[in-house]
């Protein structure tokens, strides 16, 4: 299937080569663009904070669809690679999960690469996990309801959390919301199919990673060198349910469904959605194309359904 018209067209006009340079410079493109785009989902509430990482604090934006007290809280992590992307980035999406979801969402700016490279991304990311499970009431959430999100590489972070969660004996998320993750597993069919795709390439995936990990790898990868490659994990017993959303013009494609397939056979409560017509990253899309507001339909209900049960 052919990619959905109304979104190739946009494509036509994103920059080509972005991914080749040096990472200042495709921020800096990247957030020229995001600049020109209106805000599209008002809110009750919009806040700008910190909230401590592994390190120091990070910078991170709460979004809040109503007053009342007591919503449930959405943990958001953007993508990116790991190397690009940030609050501005992804404000859009973020509003439209506290919307759809009548939840209070918290996006978390993370470290990045290549200037923070693997894990300081994963810690932040779990550092984050463990604040909001002790302090959603200070934000007016509810501590027994939380969720994780993420796109791409915020989606590998969602996932890597659940697995950390399991590993510290914390609480597992009421749902771990992935749209098109990034598991590691590379020689896949979807990988060779797409990889002249529109916005991530194979070029690009290595580009990325190259980044995030430095050229490191096995042990130069420390402790945490097991979710370097989540889909490679073994166990995936005792975690979240999840909801897993692919493109079908996506390198990434078919790593994402296996490891929806692999979280299923541990035991996992899990849903998976394919869009043949969809291209990685096209969540970042839903107030500019209806096609891409009508693949996250589902989405959105299920992270409603989850924090509302």
């Amino acid at each position: 299937m052919s990619i959905d018209p109304q979104l190739a067209e946009l494509l036509t006009v994103m920059p080509e080569d972005l991914f080749v340079g040096d990472a200042a410079t495709a921020r800096a493109t990247i957030d020229a663009g995001i600049g020109l785009l209106p805000v599209m989902t008002e809110l009750a509430r919009v806040e700008d904070r910190t909230i401590p990482g592994a390190v120091d604090a990070r910078p991170a934006r709460v979004y809040r669809p109503s007053t009342e007290p007591g919503l449930p809280v959405t943990l958001f992590f953007h993508g990116g690679g790991f190397v690009i992307g940030g609050l501005s980035s992804h404000d859009a999406l973020a509003r439209r999960i506290a919307r759809h979801a009548e939840s209070i969402v918290v996006s978390v700016d993370y470290r990045l690469a290549p200037e923070f490279p693997f894990p300081a991304a994963i810690e932040d990311a779990f550092a984050a996990y463990r604040w909001i499970r002790e302090h959603a009431t200070e934000l007016g959430g509810d501590p027994t309801r939380i969720a994780l999100a993420g796109d791409s590489a915020g989606a590998t972070l969602s996932a890597t959390i659940c697995l950390l969660a399991r590993e510290h004996g914390l609480p597992q998320p009421a749902l771990q919301l992935l749209w098109y993750p990034t598991t590691g597993i590379e020689d896949t069919p979807s990988r060779a199919e797409n990889a002249h795709a529109p916005l991530l390439t194979a070029d690009s995936i290595v580009w990325f990673m190259g980044h995030y990990f430095g050229g490191r790898e096995g042990a130069e990868l420390g402790p945490y060198g097991p979710y370097a490659a989540i889909g490679t994990i073994v166990d995936l017993s005792g975690l979240a349910p999840a909801h897993v959303v692919l493109a079908g013009h996506d390198p990434l494609r078919d790593e994402g469904a296996d490891y929806a397939v692999r979280l299923r056979a541990a035991g996992n409560p899990v849903h998976c959605e394919l869009f043949e017509d969809m291209v990685h990253g096209f969540m970042s899309f839903v107030d500019l194309i209806p096609r891409c507001e009508e693949c996250a339909a589902g989405s959105f209900a299920a992270l409603h359904k989850a924090l509302h049960a």
